[in-house]
Protein backbone atom coordinates (compact mmCIF):
# COMPACT_ATOMS: atom_id res chain seq x y z
CA UNK A 1 0.00 0.00 0.00
CA UNK A 2 1.82 3.27 -0.72
CA UNK A 3 2.38 6.56 1.62
CA UNK A 4 -0.81 8.68 0.32
CA UNK A 5 -3.19 6.01 0.44
CA UNK A 6 -2.26 4.92 4.41
CA UNK A 7 -2.40 8.46 5.15
CA UNK A 8 -5.89 8.57 3.76
CA UNK A 9 -7.53 5.27 5.77
CA UNK A 10 -5.61 7.16 8.46
CA UNK A 11 -7.15 10.31 8.00
CA UNK A 12 -10.59 8.57 7.61
CA UNK A 13 -9.87 6.43 10.67
CA UNK A 14 -8.74 9.69 12.74
CA UNK A 15 -12.11 11.42 11.59
CA UNK A 16 -14.37 8.50 12.86
CA UNK A 17 -12.64 8.55 16.06
CA UNK A 18 -13.36 12.40 16.21
CA UNK A 19 -16.85 11.71 15.36
CA UNK A 20 -17.55 9.39 18.16
CA UNK A 21 -15.75 11.31 20.58
CA UNK A 22 -17.66 14.35 19.55
CA UNK A 23 -21.28 12.94 20.20
CA UNK A 24 -20.28 11.47 23.40
CA UNK A 25 -20.49 14.86 24.50
CA UNK A 26 -24.03 15.67 23.77
CA UNK A 27 -25.39 12.12 25.77
CA UNK A 28 -28.63 12.67 28.14
CA UNK A 29 -27.27 14.76 31.13
CA UNK A 30 -26.87 12.50 34.41
CA UNK A 31 -25.93 12.94 37.53
CA UNK A 32 -22.97 10.46 38.51
CA UNK A 33 -20.66 9.97 41.48
CA UNK A 34 -18.86 7.09 39.77
CA UNK A 35 -20.26 3.71 37.10
CA UNK A 36 -23.22 2.88 39.22
CA UNK A 37 -24.07 -0.03 36.77
CA UNK A 38 -22.45 -1.90 33.87
CA UNK A 39 -23.53 -0.13 31.15
CA UNK A 40 -22.34 2.97 32.42
CA UNK A 41 -18.95 1.41 33.13
CA UNK A 42 -19.33 0.68 29.37
CA UNK A 43 -19.67 3.90 28.72
CA UNK A 44 -16.73 5.28 30.12
CA UNK A 45 -14.55 2.53 29.22
CA UNK A 46 -15.89 3.31 25.34
CA UNK A 47 -15.22 7.44 26.19
CA UNK A 48 -11.62 6.29 27.22
CA UNK A 49 -11.10 4.33 24.45
CA UNK A 50 -11.90 6.87 21.85
CA UNK A 51 -10.01 9.64 24.25
CA UNK A 52 -6.98 7.82 24.50
CA UNK A 53 -6.98 7.18 20.50
CA UNK A 54 -7.45 10.52 19.53
CA UNK A 55 -5.73 12.36 22.43
CA UNK A 56 -2.79 10.39 21.50
CA UNK A 57 -3.01 11.31 17.79
CA UNK A 58 -3.08 15.37 18.80
CA UNK A 59 -0.82 15.00 21.62
CA UNK A 60 -2.98 16.45 23.63
CA UNK A 61 -3.72 13.70 26.35
CA UNK A 62 -7.77 13.99 26.24
CA UNK A 63 -7.84 15.93 28.94
CA UNK A 64 -9.86 18.93 26.25
CA UNK A 65 -12.77 15.89 25.76
CA UNK A 66 -12.89 14.09 29.23
CA UNK A 67 -13.73 17.46 31.09
CA UNK A 68 -16.41 18.87 28.79
CA UNK A 69 -18.33 15.14 28.96
CA UNK A 70 -18.03 15.47 33.10
CA UNK A 71 -19.73 18.52 33.11
CA UNK A 72 -22.12 18.15 30.32
CA UNK A 73 -23.36 14.88 30.43
CA UNK A 74 -22.52 13.86 34.30
CA UNK A 75 -22.85 16.88 35.62
CA UNK A 76 -20.05 16.96 37.84
CA UNK A 77 -18.31 19.96 39.70
CA UNK A 78 -15.66 21.72 37.94
CA UNK A 79 -12.90 20.60 40.57
CA UNK A 80 -14.42 17.02 40.27
CA UNK A 81 -13.80 17.01 36.51
CA UNK A 82 -10.66 18.45 36.80
CA UNK A 83 -9.45 16.08 38.97
CA UNK A 84 -10.56 13.14 37.67
CA UNK A 85 -9.92 13.95 33.66
CA UNK A 86 -6.08 14.38 35.25
CA UNK A 87 -6.21 10.84 36.83
CA UNK A 88 -6.99 9.82 33.00
CA UNK A 89 -4.82 11.81 30.76
CA UNK A 90 -1.99 10.25 33.30
CA UNK A 91 -2.50 6.70 32.56
CA UNK A 92 -2.98 7.79 28.29
CA UNK A 93 0.19 9.78 28.75
CA UNK A 94 2.10 6.64 30.02
CA UNK A 95 0.61 4.61 27.47
CA UNK A 96 1.17 7.04 24.59
CA UNK A 97 4.63 7.90 25.66
CA UNK A 98 5.77 3.87 25.55
CA UNK A 99 4.22 3.81 22.28
CA UNK A 100 6.10 7.34 21.08
CA UNK A 101 9.21 5.71 22.21
CA UNK A 102 9.45 2.83 20.28
CA UNK A 103 9.20 5.50 16.98
CA UNK A 104 11.82 7.01 18.83
CA UNK A 105 10.42 10.86 18.51
CA UNK A 106 10.34 11.73 21.99
CA UNK A 107 12.37 14.25 22.73
CA UNK A 108 13.80 13.28 26.35
CA UNK A 109 16.22 16.15 27.02
CA UNK A 110 13.34 19.42 26.13
CA UNK A 111 10.59 17.41 26.99
CA UNK A 112 12.58 16.59 30.65
CA UNK A 113 12.84 19.98 31.15
CA UNK A 114 9.45 21.54 30.47
CA UNK A 115 8.11 18.61 32.78
CA UNK A 116 10.13 19.86 35.48
CA UNK A 117 8.93 23.30 35.07
CA UNK A 118 5.52 22.67 34.78
CA UNK A 119 5.36 21.14 38.26
CA UNK A 120 5.05 24.06 40.52
CA UNK A 121 1.73 25.56 38.71
CA UNK A 122 0.69 22.09 38.40
CA UNK A 123 0.15 21.31 42.11
CA UNK A 124 -0.47 25.16 42.69
CA UNK A 125 -3.71 24.80 39.99
CA UNK A 126 -4.82 21.95 41.54
CA UNK A 127 -5.48 23.81 45.08
CA UNK A 128 -7.23 26.84 42.52
CA UNK A 129 -9.54 24.83 41.02
CA UNK A 130 -12.09 24.78 43.74
CA UNK A 131 -12.60 28.55 43.61
CA UNK A 132 -13.92 28.27 40.12
CA UNK A 133 -17.88 28.26 39.59
CA UNK A 134 -19.44 25.83 37.05
CA UNK A 135 -20.70 28.48 34.83
CA UNK A 136 -17.44 30.46 35.28
CA UNK A 137 -15.38 27.38 34.72
CA UNK A 138 -17.74 26.90 31.26
CA UNK A 139 -16.88 30.54 29.74
CA UNK A 140 -13.09 30.79 30.53
CA UNK A 141 -12.41 26.88 29.04
CA UNK A 142 -14.50 27.36 26.62
CA UNK A 143 -12.81 30.74 25.52
CA UNK A 144 -9.89 29.31 25.69
CA UNK A 145 -10.53 26.16 23.79
CA UNK A 146 -11.78 28.70 20.63
CA UNK A 147 -8.73 30.98 20.83
CA UNK A 148 -6.48 28.07 20.37
CA UNK A 149 -8.60 26.29 17.56
CA UNK A 150 -8.38 29.68 15.86
CA UNK A 151 -4.89 29.73 16.37
CA UNK A 152 -4.43 26.15 15.05
CA UNK A 153 -6.35 26.86 11.63
CA UNK A 154 -4.57 30.02 11.07
CA UNK A 155 -1.85 28.67 10.81
CA UNK A 156 -1.45 24.70 10.76
CA UNK A 157 2.25 23.44 11.09
CA UNK A 158 4.94 23.55 8.19
CA UNK A 159 8.23 21.70 8.93
CA UNK A 160 9.83 23.12 6.17
CA UNK A 161 9.32 25.99 7.52
CA UNK A 162 11.26 25.31 10.67
CA UNK A 163 13.90 23.73 8.43
CA UNK A 164 14.64 26.37 6.21
CA UNK A 165 14.78 29.06 9.43
CA UNK A 166 18.06 27.39 10.60
CA UNK A 167 20.98 29.27 10.42
CA UNK A 168 24.50 28.07 11.33
CA UNK A 169 25.75 30.49 13.71
CA UNK A 170 26.80 31.19 17.09
CA UNK A 171 23.54 31.46 19.28
CA UNK A 172 23.42 31.87 23.06
CA UNK A 173 23.42 28.84 25.57
CA UNK A 174 19.56 29.10 25.62
CA UNK A 175 19.11 28.79 22.06
CA UNK A 176 19.01 24.52 21.79
CA UNK A 177 20.20 23.40 18.65
CA UNK A 178 17.98 19.71 18.48
CA UNK A 179 18.68 16.59 16.15
CA UNK A 180 16.77 13.77 15.88
CA UNK A 181 16.52 10.43 14.19
CA UNK A 182 13.42 8.38 14.45
CA UNK A 183 12.63 4.68 13.77
CA UNK A 184 11.85 5.39 10.47
CA UNK A 185 15.06 7.05 9.47
CA UNK A 186 13.92 10.21 9.11
CA UNK A 187 16.09 12.84 10.79
CA UNK A 188 14.02 16.08 12.29
CA UNK A 189 16.34 19.24 13.14
CA UNK A 190 15.15 22.49 15.02
CA UNK A 191 16.24 25.06 17.10
CA UNK A 192 14.15 26.57 20.39
CA UNK A 193 14.59 29.28 23.09
CA UNK A 194 15.23 27.15 26.24
CA UNK A 195 14.22 30.06 28.65
CA UNK A 196 10.37 30.70 27.00
CA UNK A 197 10.04 27.06 26.69
CA UNK A 198 10.32 27.05 30.57
CA UNK A 199 8.62 29.77 31.38
CA UNK A 200 5.80 28.94 29.15
CA UNK A 201 5.74 25.47 30.25
CA UNK A 202 5.28 26.87 34.15
CA UNK A 203 2.23 28.78 33.24
CA UNK A 204 0.67 25.53 30.87
CA UNK A 205 1.49 23.21 34.40
CA UNK A 206 -0.74 25.85 35.67
CA UNK A 207 -3.73 26.06 33.51
CA UNK A 208 -3.78 22.72 33.07
CA UNK A 209 -4.34 21.70 36.76
CA UNK A 210 -6.76 24.03 36.84
CA UNK A 211 -8.72 23.00 34.04
CA UNK A 212 -7.77 19.22 34.16
CA UNK A 213 -6.72 19.26 30.75
CA UNK A 214 -3.49 17.85 31.36
CA UNK A 215 -1.91 20.68 29.46
CA UNK A 216 -1.36 18.96 26.09
CA UNK A 217 -3.83 21.43 23.92
CA UNK A 218 -1.43 24.12 25.17
CA UNK A 219 1.79 22.68 25.10
CA UNK A 220 1.37 21.26 21.60
CA UNK A 221 0.79 24.52 19.78
CA UNK A 222 3.48 25.97 21.89
CA UNK A 223 5.85 23.51 21.25
CA UNK A 224 4.75 24.13 17.39
CA UNK A 225 4.62 27.59 16.62
CA UNK A 226 6.81 29.30 19.34
CA UNK A 227 9.90 26.96 19.75
CA UNK A 228 9.87 25.62 16.55
CA UNK A 229 9.16 21.58 17.34
CA UNK A 230 8.12 19.59 14.15
CA UNK A 231 4.63 18.16 14.87
CA UNK A 232 5.32 14.88 14.97
CA UNK A 233 8.08 15.42 17.54
CA UNK A 234 5.48 17.97 19.00
CA UNK A 235 2.90 15.42 19.94
CA UNK A 236 5.40 12.77 21.29
CA UNK A 237 7.46 15.22 23.42
CA UNK A 238 3.85 16.77 24.93
CA UNK A 239 3.02 13.35 25.68
CA UNK A 240 5.87 12.65 27.69
CA UNK A 241 5.75 16.03 29.77
CA UNK A 242 1.97 15.07 30.61
CA UNK A 243 3.20 11.70 32.20
CA UNK A 244 5.36 14.21 34.82
CA UNK A 245 2.48 17.07 34.81
CA UNK A 246 -0.63 15.21 34.73
CA UNK A 247 0.38 12.85 37.30
CA UNK A 248 1.85 15.92 39.69
CA UNK A 249 -2.01 17.37 39.22
CA UNK A 250 -3.27 14.06 39.51
CA UNK A 251 -2.04 13.56 42.57
CA UNK A 252 -2.31 17.01 44.17
CA UNK A 253 -6.47 16.48 43.16
CA UNK A 254 -6.50 12.76 45.01
CA UNK A 255 -5.24 14.51 47.87
CA UNK A 256 -8.26 17.07 47.89
CA UNK A 257 -10.47 14.49 47.39
CA UNK A 258 -11.45 15.77 43.61
CA UNK A 259 -10.62 12.30 42.02
CA UNK A 260 -13.92 9.93 41.28
CA UNK A 261 -12.33 6.74 41.02
CA UNK A 262 -15.00 4.62 39.21
CA UNK A 263 -14.94 6.97 36.09
CA UNK A 264 -11.31 7.18 36.23
CA UNK A 265 -10.58 3.97 36.20
CA UNK A 266 -12.84 2.60 33.53
CA UNK A 267 -11.86 5.69 30.98
CA UNK A 268 -8.24 4.93 32.22
CA UNK A 269 -8.82 1.51 31.23
CA UNK A 270 -10.24 2.60 28.32
CA UNK A 271 -7.27 5.08 27.41
CA UNK A 272 -4.68 2.75 28.03
CA UNK A 273 -5.96 0.78 25.12
CA UNK A 274 -6.49 3.49 22.61
CA UNK A 275 -3.44 5.39 22.54
CA UNK A 276 -1.68 3.10 20.56
CA UNK A 277 -4.44 3.07 18.31
CA UNK A 278 -3.32 7.02 18.08
CA UNK A 279 0.50 6.63 18.09
CA UNK A 280 -0.07 4.57 14.80
CA UNK A 281 -2.94 6.73 12.96
CA UNK A 282 -0.28 10.12 13.96
CA UNK A 283 2.82 7.89 12.34
CA UNK A 284 0.78 7.95 9.26
CA UNK A 285 -0.47 11.47 9.10
CA UNK A 286 1.36 14.66 7.82
CA UNK A 287 1.87 17.18 10.60
CA UNK A 288 -1.00 20.13 9.40
CA UNK A 289 -3.74 17.05 9.22
CA UNK A 290 -2.59 16.43 12.90
CA UNK A 291 -3.16 19.74 14.03
CA UNK A 292 -6.29 20.47 12.33
CA UNK A 293 -7.99 17.45 13.93
CA UNK A 294 -6.46 19.22 17.15
CA UNK A 295 -8.13 21.95 16.34
CA UNK A 296 -11.54 21.03 15.06
CA UNK A 297 -12.46 19.38 18.78
CA UNK A 298 -11.37 22.46 20.34
CA UNK A 299 -13.66 24.36 18.24
CA UNK A 300 -16.44 22.16 18.93
CA UNK A 301 -16.08 21.63 22.61
CA UNK A 302 -15.39 25.69 23.25
CA UNK A 303 -18.69 26.45 21.22
CA UNK A 304 -20.49 23.84 23.15
CA UNK A 305 -19.25 24.61 26.18
CA UNK A 306 -19.94 28.71 25.56
CA UNK A 307 -23.83 27.52 24.78
CA UNK A 308 -23.87 25.26 27.66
Amino acid sequence: MSDERRSGWGTVSAGLFVLAALLALYLVPRATAGPTSVLTGVEFLVFGIVVGAYGTMVGAGGGFLIVPALLLVYRVSPAQAAGTSLAVVFLNALAGTISYARQKRVDYRSGLTFAVATLPGAISGAYLARFFTGRGFDIVFGVVMLLLAGLLLWRPAAEEEYAAALVEEAEPWWHIDQRLTDRSGEMYRYRYNLLVGVAVSFVVGFLSSIFGIGGGIIHVPVLIYVLGFPAHIATATSHFILVISAGAGAVSHIWLGNVLFGPAIFMGLGAIFGAPVGARLARRLHGSRIVRFLSLALFVVGLRLLLR
